[in-house]
């Protein structure tokens, strides 16, 4: 019989008496697992809010859960195993009915028509789903975008999960999402949408972000995603790495740290699977990993203090996956990616820092991983130690390359089953849970609001009285015309009056800006990204929202009205400039 938590209707973390303590550790330690053995997504080190499907949840036995995935794996072959251990992405924005274009886009990538057939015909393990827009720096190697609305997106995942219920293997799919908010955002419209990462680092409280993120993975479970590529892990360097920006929680690694644990409590709490990135560190770098391969320069006791510690929080924390970097770490291999490193992913991520849990690559279509084959790129990455191989640039080679390589001895088959059994394991645990209703997703804001709030800061200016009076321009730089509109809006809801011509002037400006972008005549001048270009500015009055999503606009007019006290610090040093004026 399965054995039953019973979870206190306050602090949603009590145990039942009759769950002994190992295997409470047992739990913790497989967080990927624990999950699917609930009727809900909630675990033991997930206190907080409580779920919105009741507080009694069953679970069962670590041994019964190893012998299952044992029991599947004995009936796969090489081929189903392959498949298993593949997440590409696919053309389409429905797993069946496709256009002339989508089917040879897929024909292009894997010689079938539609997002089901791809799955039927390599077995696979799981499928990512993409959208960008004009701000993601991701972009360079986001071929297609299959995301529209969270009706779509949840017919396309039942769509695609059908097709796997017609396996062998008989195992849902793992589907994933880069769904970290802020400047890389795949689904919008419809959604409850989160602010940037580095708000929550401004917010500095890391009960905000695990209710956010808990209400973040109860919508991303209600579309079908069940493994979202977030949070970034990543702790920004001195130079700011550009591609990283404000998608990391800051530069101080405690405290980015509290915000990794934050966000995967909060989306276990959710239903969804949390993956930390991009292991190493890719905070301290220059170069873009999506078009060359970044070095990084951290002495080994750096790596330690700085960008290993928010990862090592995260381990602590039962991450379920763990995403490895196309990133030159000089102190522990240099001149091989990490991607490829059996000493940065077997001796530094397994064996020194005890991770247990899925490794998945960053695409392999980004241009480090392309410099091999397919077919050998992903058998290289397993024999390094990645468990997923994610976006493969051709998925009939990349497959056919693995069986291949196990049929010549040059990949271990064990290797193989080695990888295949955390996989099932995070399915076991994520990819079983009854979806949330559909009818919740976009309902959260409420949750979402106190955090977005909470992370404006002042960096120039008086505090705690209204930083404009009378009447109020709202400019804003090239793009930002959406941005703009919901800080009108507000202001006006907070009793502001906003006039067209004349006035005291905010300006907007965000990601990608420069100093021509700066408004000489603004009074008030807010970043609504990395804040360091208000080093340029000479406002009277500089503001940080670090994010430009509605609820970080609404923050913004409460505190531009003096209706709410700035209470964010700035996660990063802006030359110049205090972390805030507001003690």
């Amino acid at each position: 019989m399965p054995t039953r938590v019973t979870v206190d209707p306050v602090t949603y973390c009590w145990w039942d008496t009759r769950v002994t303590s190992s295997t409470q550790k047992w739990f913790r330690r497989l967080g990927t697992v624990v999950s699917s053995l609930c009727t809900v997504a909630v675990v033991a080190s997930a206190c907080g809010t409580a779920p919105d499907n009741g507080g009694t949840l069953p679970m069962q036995d670590p041994a019964d859960v190893s012998a299952k995935v044992a029991g599947i794996i004995k009936k796969m072959s090489d081929a189903d195993l392959a498949g298993q251990v593949l997440m590409p992405f696919a053309y389409g924005r429905s797993a069946t009915d496709v256009s002339a274009g989508t089917a040879a886009g897929n024909k292009a990538l894997a010689g079938v028509d539609t997002p089901a057939q791809m799955i039927e015909k390599y077995r696979l393990g799981g499928m990512i789903l993409i959208g960008f827009g004009g701000n993601d720096p991701t972009a360079a190697n986001q071929p297609v975008n299959n995301v529209e609305s969270p009706e779509q997106v949840r017919a396309l995942t039942g769509g695609l999960q059908s097709a796997a219920a017609r396996l062998p293997a008989d195992v849902p799919l793992l589907i994933g999402m880069d769904q970290e908010f802020g400047v890389v955002t795949r689904l919008s419209t419809g959604m409850t949408t989160l602010p940037s990462a580095m708000t929550f680092g401004a917010a500095g409280d890391p009960r905000l972000t695990e209710v956010a993120w808990r209400a973040a993975g109860l919508e991303l479970a209600a579309v079908g995603v069940n493994v979202n590529f977030a949070p970034v892990a990543d702790v920004l360097g001195p130079a700011g790495s550009s591609v990283i920006g404000s998608r990391s929680y800051g530069s101080d690694p405690k405290a980015a740290g509290e915000q990794v644990v934050a966000a995967v409590k909060g989306m276990r709490a959710g239903g969804v699977a949390a993956t930390l990135k991009h292991f190493p560190g890719h905070g301290h770098t220059a170069a873009d990993s999506h078009t060359e391969l970044p070095v990084v320069n951290q002495t080994r006791q750096l790596l330690d203090s700085d960008d290993l510690a928010t990862f090592k929080a995260g381990i602590d924390a039962d991450a379920p996956l763990i995403m490895s970097g196309h990133l030159d770490v000089q102190a522990i291999d240099p001149g091989v990616a990490a991607t490829f490193s059996k000493k940065v992913l077997i001796d530094l991520l397994r064996k020194e820092m005890g991770f247990q849990g899925v490794v998945v690559t960053d695409g392999m279509n980004m241009a480090p991983a392309m410099k091999v084959p397919p077919g050998e790129a992903a058998v290289q990455a397993l024999l390094a130690g990645n468990d997923l191989i994610l976006m493969p640039p051709h998925v009939g080679k990349a497959h056919q390359g693995i069986v291949d390589a196990v049929t010549a001895g040059t990949l271990p088959r064990a290797r193989l089953v080695e990888a295949v059994g955390r996989i099932l394991s995070l399915k076991l645990g994520f990819g079983q849970a009854a979806a949330p209703a559909l009818s919740t997703v976009g309902t959260h804001q409420q949750e979402v609001a106190p955090l977005a709030a909470a992370a404006v800061t002042v960096l120039r200016g008086a505090c705690g009285k209204p930083l404009v009076t009378g009447p109020v321009r709202v400019t804003a730089s090239a793009g930002r015309d959406k941005a703009r509109n919901r800080l009108i809006e507000a202001l006006k809801r907070n009793g502001a009056t906003v006039v067209e011509t004349g006035g005291s002037v905010v300006h907007l400006v965000g990601y990608g800006d420069a100093a021509d972008d700066l408004s000489a005549a603004a009074a008030v001048t807010v970043h609504m990204d990395v804040p360091t270009l208000l080093a340029k500015s000479t406002s009277k009055v500089l503001v940080a929202t670090y994010s430009s999503s509605d609820l970080s606009m609404d923050g913004l007019a409460a505190v531009l009205t003096g209706k709410a006290k700035p209470t964010g610090r700035s996660p990063i040093e802006v030359t110049g400039l205090p972390r805030t004026t507001c003690a």
